[in-house]
């Protein structure tokens, strides 16, 4: 994996851009020793790190605008950054580049029950929004294992999913408006507290853009009432095969849980060791079955799923008695990263998705895969909507792992877009994919997303070197060819 080589002329010139940001955001809010440098280095793909030119801090809309329309005017590079948990390295810095933290904009604004939302910064931490708003009933329904620590604005950047996601949607599907200060230093709103708005969907181009559009500095999000009743199921096969048919069953139902996830031997152990959720330890593939609703209905549909599992093979079927036991269920779950951190000295984590139907195959491929690279892996995954999160176990001191296990991870991602699937579900392209977007994409369709990228960016400084395995520049994306003399559609007005 390479960036863009470095600018000199900017590298030159780090003394004087540094002054020129003090003016904007005074006191602490301009980083260059290089100490204080070193926390941002690097993001979730800790495996590649550089230290930023400069760190920039602001706490104002205006000055957010200042920076980036006075590097906007000279152009330096921006990486806009959040918590930095990025794990597709979305959130990497560049040697020339200003790395704009937005930590401070940590702000809760507004809650309008009346209209079942939140204004918020981007800064607020994903699950900081559910904690506002438990007293009064309300959740914020996306809910990515990281949601501890990743910020609402990362979220939006990245469009973040979580266990919930099956039933309720993505980051994408409960945003109701952003505000966007673009590289030129104009602040813009883009919907708002109305459900839809008229004209273009910018809404739904900027959600998962990857910082490489504009910088987001306030998120309007969707609000949902708690549900009446909320019950969990632990359902073990004797193989992945026999857990991934459930998956694929429960859905041709019509049944479409709250949550449904699944894990593998290794991260079941792993999870258990850590956590003591009371997980089948002999299990070879578990089931995570959340289902919500009016209690009735809960009652009704158990019994359907547990129907259905048993008809699917299921070795074992636990179903959640109380509230604190559905969250026990749930604990292990969301700690199967870290958990799986115990037994590794480092892993790699992955991220692609694919079609429900094509599950038992690709873990089949996967464990042949394992055993070609000689490397462990582990599996936890949003099995209702089909997003892998393979867990690839190395050990970064031996000398080779890192890069078979990337190897290993490249061939997992080519198996999901060979399958009917895409290259991520939830962690973005960043620099992890950005080589593999190919395998996905033609050409032309990557130049036409890059004349989005010019639209908003026409210098192409927000975020270079992510996404894009080459970013052309503008002018050779819109230059014109003419040929003998006549222009293409003489009678279009052009300006």
């Amino acid at each position: 994996m390479r960036m863009p080589e470095p600018d000199r002329e900017t590298l030159a010139n780090r003394q004087t851009i540094a002054a020129e940001l003090r003016r904007i955001v005074p006191g602490d809010g301009v980083i260059v020793d290089e100490d204080a440098l070193r926390p941002f280095e690097t993001d979730g793909l800790t495996a590649y790190r550089t230290l930023p030119l400069i760190v920039v801090l602001p706490e104002t809309v205006e000055q957010v605008a200042a920076v980036l329309k006075y590097c906007h005017q000279n152009s330096v590079k921006v990486v806009p950054r959040g918590a930095g948990t990025s794990l597709s390295g979305g959130a990497l810095p560049l040697a020339d580049g200003v790395l704009l933290s937005l930590t401070k904009f940590k702000q809760i604004l507004e809650l309008d029950y009346e209209n079942r939302c939140a204004r918020v910064q981007p800064g607020v931490t994903n699950l900081a929004i559910s904690q506002a708003v438990d007293a009064d009933g309300y959740y914020y329904a996306p809910d990515p294992s990281s949601q501890i620590a990743c910020t609402i604005g990362g979220n939006v950047a990245e469009n973040a999913g979580g266990v919930h996601c099956l039933k309720y949607g993505l980051t994408t599907n409960n945003l109701l408006g952003l505000e966007l200060v673009t590289i030129e230093g104009e602040i813009i709103r883009i919907g708002g507290k109305h459900l839809d708005s008229g004209g273009y969907d910018l809404l739904g181009l900027l959600t998962g853009s990857e910082g490489m559009l504009g910088v987001v500095t306030e998120v309007t999000v969707r609000l949902l009432p708690k549900p009446e009743c909320a019950r969990a199921l632990l359902v073990g096969f004797n193989s992945s095969e026999a857990g991934g048919d459930c998956v694929a069953a429960i859905i041709a139902a019509g049944i479409i849980p709250g949550g449904m996830e699944m894990m593998d031997h290794p991260a079941i152990n792993a999870a258990e060791d850590f956590v003591n959720a009371g997980y089948p330890r002999d299990a070879q593939a578990l089931l995570i079955i959340e289902l919500d609703g009016p209690e009735a209905e809960v009652d009704y549909l158990i019994e359907e799923v547990s129907r259905i599992a048993r008809e699917n093979g299921a070795s074992s079927i636990r179903i959640s008695e109380s509230e604190q036991e559905r969250l026990t269920f749930w604990a292990g779950r969301k700690a199967a990263f870290p958990a799986v951190g115990r037994i590794s000295p480092d892993y790699y984590c992955m991220d692609g998705t694919i079609p429900r139907a094509k599950l038992p195959l690709v873990l089949s491929r996967m464990r042949e895969m394992s055993d070609k690279y000689g490397l462990r892996v582990a599996n936890v995954f949003h099995a209702g909507d089909g997003n892998l999160h393979p867990l690839i176990m190395y050990d970064a001191n031996v000398p080779g792992e890192l890069d078979r296990a990337e190897d290993f991870g490249n061939d997992i991602l080519k198996l999901c877009v060979e399958v009917g699937g895409v290259l991520t579900g939830e962690h973005g392209v960043g620099v992890e994919k950005r080589d593999l977007m190919g395998e996905m994409f033609t050409d032309e369709d990557m130049a036409q997303q890059q004349r989005v990228k010019c639209a908003f960016d026409p210098k192409a400084l927000l975020n270079p070197g992510k996404v894009f395995p080459t970013l052309h520049r503008c002018a050779e994306l819109g230059r014109m060819h003419i040929r003998q003399g006549q222009i293409p559609f003489p009678d279009i007005p052009r300006f």
